[in-house]
């Protein structure tokens, strides 16, 4: 049963779900190869809803950082 959309919140449309249909499984399970054509299509393997992104480093920040401070190091005895 569906709720009446005057009841509706509307920050609650655009959520993660975390129940997949049998059809968005079995997309899932092709993809890694757990399914083929012909397999049976109840009692399917557990699938995982969400991952989570991982954050990408800053590696090049930190360096480039600690080059200025040598080079202004040096720079500044030359100045004397």
């Amino acid at each position: 049963m569906t709720i009446h959309s005057s009841l509706r919140l509307a920050g609650t449309t655009g959520g993660q779900r975390n129940v997949w249909t049998r059809m968005e499984r079995l997309l899932a399970l092709k993809k890694t190869g757990s399914w083929k054509e012909g397999d049976r299509v109840e009692g399917l393997r557990k699938v995982r809803t969400s991952f989570k992104a991982k954050a990408k480093k800053k590696a090049a920040e930190p360096a480039a950082d600690a080059a200025k401070p040598a080079a202004a190091a040096s720079a500044a005895p030359a100045k004397k």
